[in-house]
């Protein structure tokens, strides 16, 4: 039998349920009066070092942060370009960016997801998402967990931004989403594999290496820069802010990738604002909308002309085909390989690292953004003191990195046999993905094994995970069962919908769920699954191909996830169901006393209107 918490434990604990979830306040209400409730929320506050009056402004407390309205509006201007066919936002569209419908918008949370869809095709099943004219609280959050972690899987940060916050549609919060959707839209295609012709920028394999290992706003200055260098002009853009100010590297660049829409007036122009506007006007023709002013250029805002940029770049690029045959064994990755690599690098973005992951293979060559991992899942393990902290340009104090690392491994048990941190330096594909996907499985395992209802601090293991969810769809009424992370009946999709379901059994629009008999129908169950997985809570970070290929690594994740999930909401329901006894007791113990307050309250109340 466990032990009852001690009262002051369980104030603390309640305390966390009334910030977490606010739903559990009402729940409360139902089982003593108001006051009691009062009473008992004021000593779960005084308990955790606060005061009554803080607690209770809490909730309404406003921080003022400033809002870019320039960027605002051309957030709202591409929303409306992008979306405005949209079949259920259509009727909502245009927004109007001098208001605050954009904010009153996204409170439902349909607009942010819709969004993520235009960003990177197919990341959210539609039919996951909550479409109705009016949603409740539920419905609500349901389709803000969905966008928060699908933003995640497309490599958004969203380590500070809560479903609260977005419910509230905190303006400084929303619009920074929605600059990181839109800044991965614009810049989905700065790579050699959906760009190839990107391989004229540089001369020899060592720079195609270097290209790969570029953020793609990089890749953008990087191609800004080679095109001015050809057309004569003599500055160096090394960001997208001042070096951008006085128009005349737009007006270089346009004028040497749009020779038929050439004009010396832009350059002729003294006035920056002028030249700006002139440059907005060849950008036009181009086809290029119009998503900044000649007021964002002149003050260079580095936002708007990144976006300006990217777009130049989509609409003309001015890159031959001539060089991309000539490194296209440098891109012979199998589609399973890049997969993981995508998997990889977005879960290890999503750990809120100082160091942003663009190309896994290499950006951990140095080493230094495997210790950043490592340290954010096991805090304390990294001695920093023998840490090299990049640019590391000697090869030397790359491998001590990497060799930290490897040490790391071994002292968690992995299965490092004849590895050395000289593989990890030489950017050995097969060695990086068998050491991160050891380190994923390891992290999944200790959050479970930290779920005290479950597993009382025992190791848990692949088997375990196996069990859980084969006796969780039994016990659902389900005959579907999986052998294995590998059992290739998996690949049908009905066996994690019914695991779905018997998580949460309103979860799963059955309704929406084919037989999973041919390809097609895998493909519909399996995005199906992935988005109803995230819309639960479930941070993951596979594709619909890794279910329909059974991928035995993303099955496991996927399954542990769901676990995690589930348990979770039983150790929340375990701690409601002790605080509920105790309050009930305080309520029982309290009766007497309260009851004569709310007397005494009831005389004040007509004493104060005879007086009247």
């Amino acid at each position: 039998m466990r032990l009852r918490l001690s009262w002051e434990s369980q104030t603390v604990t309640w305390m966390k349920k009334l910030i977490l979830r606010p739903s559990f306040g009402w729940q409360c209400l139902g089982l003593v009066n108001w006051q009691l409730y009062l009473d008992l929320q004021g000593r779960a506050v005084e308990k955790s070092g606060g005061s009554r009056s803080s607690f209770l402004k809490a909730t309404t407390t406003t921080f003022h942060h400033a809002i870019n309205e320039s960027e605002k509006a051309s957030y709202v201007a591409h929303i409306n370009n992008y979306l405005a066919e949209d079949k259920f936002l259509k009727d909502f569209l245009p927004i109007d960016p001098a208001t605050n419908a954009l904010f009153d918008l996204a409170k439902d949370g349909v607009l942010l997801c819709k969004l993520i869809n235009v960003a990177v095709p197919g990341t959210i099943d539609e039919r996951a998402i909550n479409t109705k004219k009016v949603l409740n609280p539920w419905e609500r959050n349901e389709n803000h967990t969905l966008c928060l972690n699908s933003a995640k899987a497309i490599g958004c940060t969203v380590v500070n931004i809560g479903t609260q916050d977005l419910v509230e549609a905190r303006p400084h919060l929303v619009l920074g989403l929605i600059s990181q959707i839109i800044k991965i839209q614009l810049l989905a295609d700065l790579n050699l594999k959906k760009t190839p012709q990107l391989v004229e920028l540089v001369d020899d394999s060592q720079e195609v290496e270097e290209l790969l290992s570029l953020a793609p706003e990089k890749v953008l200055l990087k191609w800004m820069n080679f095109h001015l260098k050809k057309a004569g002009y003599q500055k160096q853009v090394t960001n997208f802010s001042t070096d951008l100010k006085d128009g005349e590297a737009y007006a270089h660049l346009l004028n040497a990738l749009a020779p038929e829409h050439s004009t010396h007036s832009t350059l002729d122009a003294k006035d920056p604002t002028e030249r700006a506007n002139k440059v907005l006007e060849m950008a036009e023709k181009l086809d290029c909308k119009r998503y900044l002013t000649p007021k964002d250029i002149v003050e260079g805002s580095p936002n708007l002309n990144l976006a300006f940029v990217a777009q130049i770049f989509h609409h003309r690029n001015g890159l031959a085909d001539s060089k991309t045959t000539t490194f296209a064994e440098m891109m012979t990755d199998d589609a399973e390989t890049s997969r993981e690599e995508r998997c990889f690098r977005f879960w290890m973005n999503s750990l809120g690292a100082t160091t942003y992951v663009n190309n896994v293979f290499e950006d951990v060559r140095n080493g230094y953004v495997m210790l950043e991992i490592v340290d954010k899942i096991f805090p304390g393990t990294v001695n920093w003191k023998q840490a090299n902290k990049p640019p590391i340009k000697m090869p030397f104090k790359q491998v001590e990195n990497c060799n930290q690392v490897i040490q790391i491994g071994r002292d968690l048990n992995f299965s490092l046999v004849n590895v050395a941190g000289n593989d990890i330096v030489a950017g050995n594909k097969k060695l990086i993905i068998a050491f991160l996907w050891q380190l994923m499985r390891f992290s999944m395992l200790q959050l479970l094994k930290n779920l005290r209802t479950h597993s009382q601090g025992k190791e848990i293991t692949d088997a375990d995970i196996l069990n859980w969810a084969n006796n969780k769809v039994k016990k659902a009424g389900r005959t579907s069962q999986m052998e294995n992370f590998k059992d290739k009946s998996l690949s049908s999709g009905i066996f994690f919908l019914e695991l779905l379901s018997a998580v949460e059994p309103r979860v799963v629009n059955w309704g929406l769920v084919t037989k999973g008999e041919t390809d097609e129908d895998k493909k519909l169950n399996a995005t199906y699954i992935i988005s109803v997985a995230r819309k639960l809570g479930c941070s993951i970070f596979l594709l619909p191909e890794d279910v329909i290929e059974v991928n035995q690594k993303m099955m496991l994740t996927l399954t542990a996830s769901i676990m995690y999930w589930s348990l979770q909401q039983q150790e929340s329901a375990s701690d409601e169901g002790e605080i509920s006894d105790e309050i009930s007791a305080e309520g029982r113990k309290n009766e007497t006393g309260l009851s004569g307050e709310t007397s005494d309250l009831a005389v004040d109340s007509e004493s104060s209107k005879t007086e009247e």
